[in-house]
């Protein structure tokens, strides 16, 4: 089996298109199925970025399914807290003809996709993201919060597996936020009530939980991992290795699990410096062709910066501007607007946003603004190089 989770098609980064290198991804994923022999791809939600996926990202994300169905494995999806379970689960009655196994609804939980294990069957249960409040209605059950809902979705799993032959081996795949799992900021809360995590003790009694959610590969336990996310859909993911799990499942249930590293499309780069340097400086040729975000320390802000950052890093995504020495002020905008009038107000502005006044040209432009809005104080201004205001 190969465990894999948070494919998000149809996801951009930082506005970026992302469809190019999901696929590219999704590809490599079927080439790995056809190397490894995987019989099964356990997908542990939010295969879509959205509810409604555009088109496009249909297309993606049934082209990659239809390449690991030819490479020889069949696939059990649940959907996550970004998918529409009722759009992706909309044809699992046909599609399960075809080795595409949807699991999206609560009535879907303690009924598994049975494989045969050779010595033993293997139940694989999916229990898709309950969002806490409607799931707990579906479920029959009074108490509230995530950790409520999934003990009584495992309790119907370790019901059904009761009533299996004996030695029926399992695994389960879920959608959750599990105590101990690092997050990242590529990742929508699911809090509920200020709580969104669930203790790993809830999945015990199965052989091994293929966990979705959290987009760093993570071993919370040998049978509770985390698998990932394929891409890095953040920057705060750049020092993460992107993976998938593999492992078999026998009469000694899941076996020793391996972890195979996933390609990297296209890398992700951070640089900080003044604008100039970062154009010029050899060291950060490699980066061309990275996702790019940039710390800008001139202590004027630069006109034009992003456009002039794309001439040399074309995928440059994200700027932000942090002079060097400049101290930062925190101000109510009652305190900052005290005794000013409109045309200091606005000086203000502009000086902050750039840590510089205006010249001359951009007064003349202010204070034209301001007159044609009737706003301009002729008293207020600031007197010019001949004494008379500006």
């Amino acid at each position: 089996m190969l465990h894999t989770s948070d494919w998000h098609v149809g996801r951009t980064f930082h506005g970026a298109d992302l469809l190019t290198e999901q696929d590219t991804v999704l590809q490599h994923l079927a080439g790995l199925v056809a190397d490894e022999s995987v019989d099964v791809v356990l997908v542990s939600g939010d295969i879509y970025d959205r509810a409604v996926p555009s088109a496009e990202a249909v297309r993606v994300a049934t082209a990659g399914m239809r390449r690991i169905r030819e490479a020889g494995a069949e696939l059990v999806l649940t959907s996550g807290n970004h998918d529409s379970a009722a759009r992706l689960g909309a044809f699992a009655e046909f599609a399960a003809s075809g080795g595409l196994h949807l699991r999206t609804t609560v009535a879907g939980i303690a009924e598994p996709v049975v494989f045969d294990g050779g010595d033993a069957p293997v139940a694989v249960y999916g229990i898709p993201y309950l969002e806490p409040e409607t799931a707990r209605h579906a479920l029959g059950i009074e108490d509230r919060g995530h950790t409520a809902v999934l003990t009584e979705a495992m309790r119907r799993v370790r019901a059904d597996l009761a009533g299996r032959p004996p030695g029926t081996r399992s695994v389960v795949l879920a959608h959750a936020f599990v105590t101990g799992g690092a997050g990242c900021d590529s990742e929508r809360t699911i809090a509920v009530g200020g709580v969104e995590q669930v203790p790993g003790s809830v999945f015990d009694g199965v052989d091994y939980v293929a966990l979705g959610h959290l987009h760093g590969a993570q071993v919370l336990d040998e049978h509770l991992r985390y698998s990932g996310s394929p891409l890095a859909y953040s920057f705060s993911e750049m020092a993460q290795r992107k993976s998938v799990f593999l492992f078999d499942v026998d009469s000694g249930g899941a076996g020793e699990v391996s972890r195979r590293d996933l390609p990297v499309p296209r890398p992700l780069a951070t640089m900080r410096g003044e604008l100039e340097e970062l154009l010029a400086a050899p060291e950060h040729a490699e980066h061309v062709d990275s996702f790019v975000s940039a710390t800008l320390t001139d202590r004027v802000r630069p006109v034009d910066a992003m456009r002039r950052l794309r001439d040399r890093f074309p995928y440059a995504v994200h700027l932000d501007w942090e002079p060097e020495g400049a101290e930062t002020a925190v101000l109510r905008y009652a305190e900052a607007v005290r005794g000013r009038s409109d045309t200091e107000i606005a000086r203000g502005f502009l000086d902050d946003c750039r840590n510089s006044p205006p010249n001359d040209r951009e007064e003349e432009l202010l204070v034209a603004a301001l007159e044609s809005a009737g706003k301009h104080d002729p008293g207020q201004d600031d007197p010019g190089k001949d004494g008379e205001p500006r």
